[in-house]
């Protein structure tokens, strides 16, 4: 069992009571515009008047604006967080204003010391003034340097602690006492084989955990535990799952979320699969607040995002790997041409290339695969023009590459493939291709992949999943499993905000730890040709055998836990996985594949 730091704030007073002088005075509740002012100065950094917030820190430096504003450090939810070695702790409405024994805890950061802070009495108008003013707590001690002494006249103050009452003092919709309720959507796009073991996966995973989770409330042992906190507050909740399966065109999914959004809330939008576009869903979860936490997509949208999530930037980042590696070479092509199907991943990863290689002297060039299936007259009269020296990026699916084996690859001709479109192998490619192609390679090297997923391997051989897809189904498998641990570390605050900042700031720590975990406590490396076993969630028949390129002589290793070999977020990142190699085939007579390059990070 782990024992993680917890940070709690206690307070008193609800909605529609303050303190005052230490006695309880009833008061109305904000107006809206009141309410707005308090978000102004609290998100923005902007008095009611308009003219900037300022403030002073570290005893004298004078800083005003955005750059000053609340949100910066305690963040959209309220809850805080650590940076470093500094506690910024939770100013919520529950944590500012609740009475003394409502034990709100929150987790802040497991790094630091093993001790429960205790709680404090509950802020009162004047106590909470002389915070924000001068520094002090409520027990009459001087705050951090770090924290601003702000300049408020007495209507602001009474704006921004009207705000704060109401900050993060409920549960978001799709949660209740002993439940939380989830969404996953499919675009009308994706192979029924895909989908299918897609909702088959997460509906077992939900299953496995809502299993384990009613006999922990019945009172009967637990098959996991994250925290001690989680068992003493009994915050564990069981899930529930809506698949959402879009219909038509791109331009009526909005109204077609919106509508199951209406008549079902979710708390999140968890795992999913594209194979087109994601940008009406992302622009549906933007609008309505709804974290999107890593879909299975091809093409995860550019735009900016407050609440998706995404493992990597898909084709637009393969193309700007690809961009980086060709204009780092001793020798750049004069001449590099693109293959691709005339849809939006074709479209989009093509254009992407070229905006990327402009300004440099290689020139590009455009072929459209058309909409309608391939044929080999189709892909003669694409690449009749090839000439020795010459690059080709195929943008290409594995059913297009397949047809490749009825013509013969120009000599000297440099061919690179989409992992990310090819399901990360050219299973497809023939052998005579070999020699001359490369892979832009999202993706950890096989060899080390292998011992990666071994704990995932093992859950799929347990459940009889076939393998399809193991891009999209490890995906499929982390997310779940990432959701499961940053629910849990959330405690009682179930806020879609706060979701999304422990998100970004758990899975640096979440990825060592969990693997370091996966390795001591639930595998046995024994010497060579032993079974490993994983304790805890399976059980003792449940066995499988280390690849033979994974075998130790009884040490514990530790590995990532996904496909890919870098995942790391921070405040207001999106992309998980940052960078790709550039892969190469050890011969023509398998698909084993060699780096040819180091990461690669654009």
């Amino acid at each position: 069992m782990k024992i993680v730091t917890l940070f709690s704030l206690a307070i008193t007073l609800c909605h529609s009571f303050s303190v005052m002088g230490g006695e309880l005075l009833a008061v109305s509740p904000a107006s809206a515009d009141e309410f707005e002012m308090g978000r102004r100065i609290y998100v923005e950094g902007r008095l009611p008047s308009g003219a900037p917030l300022t403030a002073s820190r570290f005893g004298s430096a004078t800083i005003s604006g955005s750059q000053i504003a609340c949100v910066n450090c305690h963040r959209p939810s309220g809850m805080g967080q650590v940076e470093g070695d500094i506690q910024v702790p939770p100013i919520a409405g529950n944590f500012l204003f609740a009475n003394k024994s409502d034990k709100n805890l929150a987790v802040m950061d497991p790094r630091v010391s093993k001790s429960l802070n205790q709680a404090h009495e509950p802020y009162t108008a004047t106590s909470l003034a002389d915070a924000i003013l001068r520094g002090r707590n409520n027990q009459g001690r001087e705050m951090s340097v770090t924290m601003p002494r702000y300049s408020l006249s007495e209507p602001d103050l009474k704006s921004l602690t009207a705000y704060l009452r109401q900050l993060s003092v409920q549960w978001s919709p799709g949660v209740t006492q002993n439940n939380i309720r989830f969404a996953t959507v499919i675009t009308p796009d994706v192979d029924p084989m895909r989908r299918k073991v897609l909702i088959d996966m997460m509906q077992a995973i939900i299953h496995q955990k809502n299993g384990s989770t009613e006999n922990g409330m019945k009172g009967r042992s637990r098959h996991h535990m994250t925290s001690a906190a989680e068992f003493v507050l009994g915050t564990e909740r069981t899930w529930d799952l809506d698949v959402w399966e879009l219909q038509g065109d791109p331009e009526t999914w909005g109204e077609q979320l919106a509508e199951r959004y209406r008549s079902q809330p979710v708390f999140a939008l968890m795992s999913g699969a594209s194979s087109s576009t994601w940008q009406p869903v992302q622009d549906f979860c933007d609008h309505e607040k709804i974290p999107c936490w890593f879909p299975s997509v091809d093409l995860p949208e550019k735009t900016p995002s407050q609440y998706a999530f995404y493992f990597s930037g898909g084709v637009m980042l393969e193309a700007n790997v690809l961009a980086r590696y060709l204009l780092g070479s001793d020798a750049p092509p004069k001449h590099l041409i693109q293959v691709y199907r005339d849809d939006r991943v074709g479209r989009a990863a093509s254009q992407e290339l070229e905006n990327a290689l402009k300004g440099s002297l290689i020139k590009v060039e455009r072929r459209e695969l058309g909409a309608n299936s391939a044929t080999i007259d189709s892909f003669q009269a694409l690449l009749k023009k090839e000439k020795s020296g010459d690059v080709v990026v195929y943008w290409l699916r594995q059913d297009d590459i397949a047809l490749l084996s009825k013509l013969e690859p120009v000599s000297g001709v440099n061919n690179y493939f989409s992992s990310k479109l090819a399901n990360a192998e050219l299973d497809s490619l023939p052998a005579k291709w070999k020699a001359n192609s490369h892979l832009i390679y999202l993706y950890e090297l096989p060899a080390k992949r292998e011992m990666n997923l071994v704990y995932f391997h093992a859950w799929l051989n347990m459940h009889k999943f076939p393998l399809i897809d193991e891009v999209m189904q490890s995906e499929v498998f982390f997310a779940m499993n990432y959701m499961t641990d940053t629910t849990a570390e959330m405690l009682n605050n179930l806020y879609r905000d706060y979701l999304v900042e422990r998100g970004e700031t758990m899975l640096n720590k979440r990825e060592g730890n969990k693997s370091e975990q996966e390795t001591r406590d639930r595998f046995y490396l024994g010497k060579p040709g032993d079974l490993i076993r994983k304790h805890g969630e399976f059980t003792a028949k449940e066995e499988v055998r280390l690849p033979i390129s994974a075998q130790t002589t009884g040490t514990a290793i530790s590995h990532g836990t996904t496909i890919y070999p870098h995942l790391s977020l921070g405040p207001g990142q999106r992309f998980a996985s940052k960078g790709g190699y550039i892969v190469q085939f050890a011969n023509t007579n398998d698909n084993k594949l060699i780096a040819e390059s180091d990461w690669i990070v654009p």
